[in-house]
């Protein structure tokens, strides 16, 4: 596994922290020959489980890693995530579909093992997916906040009901510090044209937005502290 120690130095080097895209694949990840046009004619093989992250933490110690863990998730993955104490992903874009309360991505359901996101770059930004929402999901975040929320703050209300989980980590993309529409949405998957061309500008991050964050996150006691992927040492 030389290959993936060296890819995880280098990027722990620049991050303090990472998340392993589809992480499901190193529990089992569909075969696909090399002659065929489409993936359809494939089969799912075991993959390497825990083995490479046991032999890169051999290497370079406990790894601050997330699993992505979205999407159709077999038992089989969960089990690798919990042996590996990898926390999984929350979105709270996903929390007000037909679930009800048992819906995974609500906040009262998430684990403390998780990191709660409003949204990922594979999201619409918060301010865009509410101007979208259906009439289901709009009633389910008026329900959960026991209001109907200002259009205007959407963004605000979503990173303080993220900072409220009790999961240990809370991700905010920064285009939802800065409440931005559509047009400043990283990625749409399946769409070729058009993807991770957003930058933020240098003076975009106002001193009231900075103020205002910095006052939720010391208000739900979450500031640094990735390398104890743990609120206890807080």
């Amino acid at each position: 596994y030389d290959w993936w120690i060296r890819r995880f130095r280098r990027t722990l080097e620049q991050v303090d922290i990472a998340r392993i895209d589809h992480f499901r694949g190193f529990a089992a990840f569909w075969e696909v020959p090399a002659g065929e046009e489409t993936a359809i004619n494939g089969r799912w093989r075991p993959g390497p489980g825990t083995a490479v992250f046991e032999a890169t933490q051999a290497k370079l110690g406990p790894l601050p890693l997330i699993a992505e863990d979205l999407g159709l998730i077999t038992p089989d993955v969960e089990t690798l995530r919990d042996e590996l104490g990898f926390p999984g992903m929350r979105v709270l874009q996903f929390a007000f579909g037909d679930s009800g309360s048992r819906n995974p991505h609500l906040p009262a359901n998430h684990p403390r093992n998780s990191v709660a996101y409003t949204g990922t770059h594979d999201n619409d930004t918060t301010v865009g997916w509410y101007r979208g929402a259906a009439p289901a999901e709009r009633a389910g975040v008026r329900k959960l906040l026991g209001r109907e929320p200002r259009a205007d703050e959407i963004h605000w209300e979503m990173i303080d009901l993220a900072f409220q989980s009790p999961a240990d980590f809370a991700v905010i993309p920064v285009q939802d510090v800065l409440g931005l529409g559509s047009e400043a949405r990283m990625n749409t998957p399946g769409v070729g044209e058009g993807n991770w061309g957003w930058r933020v500008a240098e003076d975009a991050l106002t001193k009231a937005a900075q103020a205002r964050l910095l006052e939720m996150t010391r208000v739900n006691r979450r500031v640094p502290a990735f390398a104890s992927l743990s609120r206890d040492n807080l």
